[in-house]
């Protein structure tokens, strides 16, 4: 626990399938946020319906073992109404999936809506590449840019929680 509070916070990452970028930043999002002391509800979704129920992309496993991170046993799923309520923020990886999320979230939505690099400095609203169509190469690239945008997430998130709970 970080400074001896417990934080409840609840991040949805965002791609399209929920087979790559998405289950990636889950994952590293889990381990900065244990690292951390972050109590959070963390999940990741797609806005489209391609693999449901699919575990990630075998090179997206690979790559998340390859930094000790054990993504295998998550499974995709679609974005839910239930979803904007339920997480604090819910987190696209490129401007496509912002766009979608932003069409299908409900007027009364409490979840905030935003891109994973907004919270790195001097790189707010850049996507992060999709590595589908791509090599190893590719998804090392993604999961650099993932690792930093989840590490600065989780700061961002934990700074928040603790001037919400100053008196």
């Amino acid at each position: 626990m970080h400074g001896g509070i417990e934080h409840r916070v609840g991040v949805l990452f965002v791609c399209l399938g929920n087979i790559c970028r998405s289950p990636m930043a889950e994952g590293a999002f889990r381990a900065a946020a244990q690292q951390r002391g972050l109590a959070a509800l963390i999940d990741s979704a797609g806005t489209a319906s391609y693999h449901v129920g699919s575990p990630p992309d075998p090179r997206a496993i690979a790559v998340a073992a390859q930094h000790g991170i054990d993504i295998g046993g998550q499974s995709a799923r679609p974005v839910e109404r239930d979803d904007f309520y339920r997480f604090t923020r819910i987190i696209a990886l490129d401007r496509a999936n912002l766009e979608s999320l932003r069409s299908k979230a409900p007027r009364d939505a409490t979840a905030q809506l935003a891109m994973l690099m907004d919270a790195v400095d001097g790189r707010q609203g850049e996507p992060v590449a999709d590595p589908y169509y791509g090599n190893t190469l590719t998804f090392e690239m993604t999961w650099s840019a993932v690792t930093l945008g989840v590490e600065a997430w989780a700061d961002r998130l934990i700074a928040e929680v603790d001037r919400q709970q100053r008196p």
